[in-house]
């Protein structure tokens, strides 16, 4: 055999019971195929009585899984093999009462919030979708449903005329038999944290990882976590500059905060509320991250979040209400706004990270961090020259071959790249007062002047 295993393939030198296993958790996953009389390494050793063993597996995983393979003979090099295609299941497949999934070549036993997460997958459902317990009526906000009303007025004409509650989230699909759902609780109830404690927002300022310096808890429903969130950040986290615009005066935040409104409802919507962790906001001296439990979908990959992608939220029911109230398209544009605000403001692209299934957006404050400057190409000379400039507002030709020990000939060379890149305008034409600054772009903040 010419291909490893991997999460679709699979080998054995025989029929055991625990093959049972490995096609429910292949029909679990994508799909994949079970070669039999092939050892570890792919390579045949055939079986014996193929014939009646071609016969016979039908119907055992028949009997046992409940779903039909496709079983066929094949003659590799003179040895007889098996390959069993087992296609993906749209239900789940359980085998002797468990669900088992492919993880990379392995099988791998499902249980208790992986379980719970992969059963109400093939039940269709998302988990915000699922009955709350307990809730009533007078756990929810009339407040923040009134709000809401004013909000969604735009996309639903005439919900503000809609008096009777019970009629008003049968029509937002937030109720089911007269039962609130998940979904419901947490847009709009009083104290979603006495159904779900984990969900909210910690805010965090940070020295450093390991120097906390303050922290915020932010409680509520969802509205309420968005706006209560960002008023903290403005006014207790968040440094703002003035500019003007001919007489009227501007209050600039130091990170945009379009973007910020943008980058905590994404977290909001597409969280894994099904997990313990809560939102984090994450702010240090040159950065700050937007975290949430749960990773994209497998239509999306990271790199997509920077183009044009397919909207695949997490909880759905979420998602159209914010839709509703006009916070979210539903073209997956949101990462596109985040990229642009920062962008006209003069700051750096934010990095998204898909990492072990938890989701993070981070902002730079600072057009000129080192690792920006590493994404644009720059080599170590340059990027050494840029930090001084940063620390004493200018660097002259003598500086820069003293910080990196270098001729005046390639000194002359690498300040004319940095300015070719509009990285550092040059001040003066020639002689000893020539001088290299920072060079300022539309946006950008105060936090680094040119002398």
């Amino acid at each position: 055999m010419l291909l490893n295993e991997s999460q679709s393939i699979e080998y054995k030198q025989i029929w055991t019971e625990d093959c049972l296993k490995v096609v429910s958790a292949m029909a679990n996953g994508k799909g994949g195929a079970l070669f039999l009389g092939v050892d570890d390494q792919g390579a045949p050793v055939g079986l014996k009585n193929p014939k009646k063993m071609l016969e016979n597996i039908p119907n055992i995983i028949k009997n046992k899984l409940g779903i039909l393979p496709s079983v066929e003979l094949i003659d590799e090099k003179k040895h007889y093999i098996i390959k069993i295609t087992v296609h993906h299941s749209s239900i789940p497949i359980s085998y002797n009462g468990k669900y088992y999934l492919r993880s990379g070549s392995t099988v791998q036993e499902l249980n208790g919030k992986n379980l719970a997460d992969f059963l109400i997958e093939k039940s269709g459902m998302t988990w915000d979708n699922v009955i709350e317990d307990n809730a009533g009526i007078n756990d929810l906000d009339i407040s923040t449903i009134d709000q809401f009303k004013k909000y969604a007025q735009e996309r639903i004409p005439g919900i503000s005329g809609e008096t009777g509650i019970v009629t008003l989230f049968q029509k937002l699909k937030l109720m089911d038999n007269g039962k609130l759902k998940r979904a419901a609780i947490l847009l709009f109830g009083k104290d979603p944290q006495s159904f779900q404690s984990h969900a909210v927002i910690r805010i965090g300022k940070f020295a450093s990882d390991t120097d906390v310096q303050t922290t915020d808890i932010v409680t509520g429903n969802l509205f309420r976590q968005l706006d209560h969130s960002l008023e903290i950040l403005r006014t207790k986290y968040l440094q703002s500059h003035i500019s003007f615009e001919g007489i009227r005066r501007r209050d600039i935040l130091e990170y945009p905060y379009d973007a910020l409104r943008e980058a905590i409802i994404n977290a909001l919507i597409h969280r894994d509320y099904s997990g313990f962790s809560q939102i984090q906001i994450r702010i240090y001296p040159d950065k700050m991250f937007i975290m949430n439990e749960g990773g994209l979908p497998p239509e999306i990959k990271v790199e997509d979040l920077k183009k044009n992608h397919l909207s695949v939220p997490r909880n759905k029911l979420l998602a159209d209400i914010f839709y509703y109230a006009g916070f979210i398209e539903s073209w997956g544009r949101g990462t596109l706004k985040i990229i642009e605000n920062c962008r006209d403001q003069g700051l750096p692209e934010p990095d998204f990270h898909d990492h072990h299934g938890s989701m993070t957006v981070t902002f730079y404050k600072d057009r000129w961090n080192e690792e920006n400057l590493k994404k644009l190409g720059l080599n170590e000379r340059h990027i050494k020259a840029v930090m001084y400039v940063k620390d004493n507002g200018k660097i002259t030709n003598k500086e820069y071959q003293s910080i990196n020990h270098i001729s005046n000939r390639t000194a002359t060379r690498d300040l004319a790249q940095l300015v070719s890149m509009n990285i550092l305008e040059q001040i003066g034409v020639t002689g000893k007062g020539t001088k290299y600054v920072i060079r300022r772009h539309k946006g950008d903040n105060d936090a680094i002047k040119a002398t």
